[in-house]
């Protein structure tokens, strides 16, 4: 019998990176739940508590930081590996992310075969 596919949690505001990677990661073997914004998400990690979060760091409501703190902040949550997109792509930006919490941080555009890899490698760390 095989196990459970690991779910992953993306949240993005842009429909054409959610179905790219949605479709990515379905297709490599995870159940993936989506949503549009950052309260959407948050509200699904805390319900479905997922192997992995996937976040834009750019989205309308609550955004991929102001989600990642909040997970950081709730002890059932701190150890869910969280993996930052954005097209934010100065130093800056990546090492705020990391100070975060994040587990990883990949820079729009991405290919999405390296993304798939990047959350398999997390998730045998985990």
């Amino acid at each position: 019998m095989r196990d459970a596919a690991p779910l992953v949690v993306v949240a993005d505001d842009a429909g054409d990176i959610l179905a790219l990677v949605q479709t990515a990661l379905t297709r490599a073997g995870y159940e993936v739940v989506t949503a549009g914004d950052g309260e959407a998400a948050l509200r699904l990690i805390r319900e479905r508590r997922p192997a992995l979060a996937l976040l834009d760091v750019s989205m309308p409501k609550l955004d991929g930081l102001g989600v990642l703190v909040q997970v950081r902040e709730d002890p059932s949550l701190a150890g869910l590996p969280v993996i930052l997109l954005s097209a934010l792509a100065q130093e800056s930006d990546v090492e705020r992310g990391y100070s975060l919490g994040a587990s990883k941080y990949v820079r729009k555009p991405f290919s999405p075969r390296e993304l798939v890899s990047i959350v398999g490698e997390i998730l045998r760390a985990g």
